[in-house]
């Protein structure tokens, strides 16, 4: 079903039909058609479960089980067609993520993890990084709350003293499946809402990571929060640094 939105997100044309939010903020034509198709199949699937999407919101976020969806994690990326957008679904259950999918279209990846059996890539078991320090890996880092730059670049560049190399790839959801696949350590944010972590953090846990706020406490995915999420051996060493 996810991977039936492909058609969408790589359709240039609705990707140029383009609104403004907030202050770097977008929402294009291809985020509500997929929220849409999303919304209407999933209904359609299991018609109980609400739906938390993040051009539509939920009236009440109490529910027993929700879908939290993401239809375009990294819109601006799309505007520019940098090809480093991706798809995020997950199924919260009575306060808890139980299953997770991160699907890249362009470049046909799909990461999914069902709570207690395992993270996956396109069917594939994945694993965290084994690094034992940040100096043997790469973390990556995102830059929401543009009135905090210059506090969060100088956070940026004590990582970047400390690891390997820093990366950003405009998306917090495919940061988190490229941590638990192991192709980076980790990587932190200093505030994202549900719906860009939820899928992500189960991906990353099933893994074998750990996904935290900056204190090392657990996230609640019904609230926005600071997000680090690593391979869990870099995660202390990481806190530290933020």
């Amino acid at each position: 079903m996810v991977k039936e939105t492909k058609g969408i997100i790589t359709n240039r044309d609705m990707a140029s039909h383009v609104k403004e939010k907030g202050v770097a903020d977008y929402v294009t034509q291809v985020d509500v058609a997929v929220q849409d198709f999303l919304k209407k199949a999933l209904h359609t699937l299991v018609p109980e479960i609400q739906f938390l999407g993040e051009e539509t919101g939920l009236q009440r976020m109490d529910a027993d089980s929700y879908w939290i969806l993401d239809p375009v994690d990294g819109t601006t990326n799309l505007m520019h067609d940098y090809q480093h957008s991706v798809v995020s679904l997950a199924l919260c259950r009575q306060k808890e993520i139980v299953m997770g999918i991160v699907y890249d279209p362009f470049h046909d990846e799909l990461f999914s993890a069902v709570k207690g059996e395992g993270s996956f890539l396109n069917g594939s078991p994945i694993h965290v990084s084994s690094a034992q320090k940040l100096s043997e890996t790469i973390i990556g880092i995102g830059t929401a709350k543009r009135e905090l730059a210059k506090e969060n670049f100088s956070r940026f560049l004590q990582v970047y003293e400390n690891s390997q190399d820093i990366r950003r790839l405009g998306s917090a959801a495919l940061e988190l499946a490229y941590t638990a696949c192991g192709r980076q350590g980790g990587y932190f944010e200093v505030y994202l809402n549900p719906w860009d972590y939820a899928a992500g953090m189960l991906i990353v846990q099933e893994a074998g990571g750990k996904v935290t706020d900056w204190n090392g406490n657990a996230l609640d995915p019904a609230k926005g929060s600071q997000v680090a999420g690593t391979n869990g051996r870099v995660h202390e060493e990481l806190l530290k640094l933020l």
